[in-house]
């Protein structure tokens, strides 16, 4: 389980990016780099990560699902997972 305080913060990057979305979309139709560049940093899309919505954990994410790759492999062995089972052969 990923630590509380790197949870929130990314919930406050989330909101960040969402307040100032309108206004960055129109600072780059503008052109105007300056005006861009006083926003605050968390402003910014790309200081997003992706988590685990499961254990909050940022490696091992698969887009697709949502989770880790160590809690997809649990749900998929438990059969949580719609169309997900075991590979044999």
């Amino acid at each position: 389980m990923a630590k509380k305080s790197m949870l929130e913060r990314e919930k406050k990057r989330e909101q960040m990016v969402q307040k100032y979305a309108a206004k960055r979309e129109a600072l780059k139709e503008a052109k105007d780099y300056e005006g861009l560049s006083k926003l605050p940093k968390d402003a910014s899309p790309t200081r997003l990560h992706n988590r685990c919505q499961l254990t909050g954990r940022p490696h091992g994410y698969m887009r697709k699902f949502g989770i880790c790759r160590n809690q997809f492999r649990d749900l998929a062995y438990r059969g949580e997972i719609p169309g997900i089972r075991k590979a044999s052969w």
